[in-house]
């Protein structure tokens, strides 16, 4: 018997995460020490592309964890320890990573799998054109009028844009909403608001 047969069959057809039954696919979870389904999980597409950092993670989807953290199957554990790790500035995320319990080898293995914290010196930093450093979260106001590419409108200086995202890989760029649009904004044209 295949694996995703196993899989299907564990799972119900549905998501071990969030028990959708739409676009299901086998995810292994890392590291392997070899290839099986007590390794893998069945889980649906919009939880892969949040766990793999595709598209940003929605705090509000991985409510399912309440339900999940109880599987027995390890790898199923595993991944809900990472993703709550990943949440745990959210009051309900660490209340969850609190009453998760992992015996002494599938928390290795969760450990394993997450990614290597970078020294304070290492990290990118995002500043604001005043020097002040941004976080996720914080409230920024433009200081400039913006031409909003492929959005055709103007972004006028003194918008707030409330909640922005910091682009990972780019301290100059972070990402927030205008007149309902995400848009991308240089830090350079903002200012962190008080």
């Amino acid at each position: 018997m295949n694996m995703e047969k196993i899989l299907q069959d564990r799972s119900g057809a549905k998501c071990e995460l969030c028990e959708s039954s739409e676009k299901l696919q086998v995810y292994s979870v890392t590291p392997q020490r070899m290839n099986s389904a007590e390794e893998s999980a069945m889980i649906c597409e919009p939880c892969l592309s949040q766990i793999e950092n595709k598209i940003p993670v929605n705090p509000n989807h991985w409510h399912c964890l309440n339900t999940s953290i109880w599987s027995e199957v390890p790898s199923v554990k595993v991944i809900a320890w990472r993703m709550l790790n990943r949440l745990k500035n959210e009051g309900w995320a660490q209340d969850l990573l609190d009453q998760l319990y992992l015996d002494d080898e599938t928390f290795k293995w969760a450990k394993a799998g997450l990614p290597i914290e970078k020294k304070a010196e290492e990290q990118i930093k995002h500043i604001d054109s005043n020097g002040t450093l941004l976080q996720d979260g914080d409230t920024v106001v433009l200081i400039k009028d913006l031409d909003v590419k492929g959005g055709g409108f103007t972004a006028k200086r003194g918008t707030a844009v409330r909640n922005i995202s910091l682009v990972e890989d780019n301290p100059e760029q972070i990402m927030g909403k205008v007149n309902g649009s995400q848009i991308v904004l240089l830090v350079k044209f903002v200012k962190k608001s008080n």
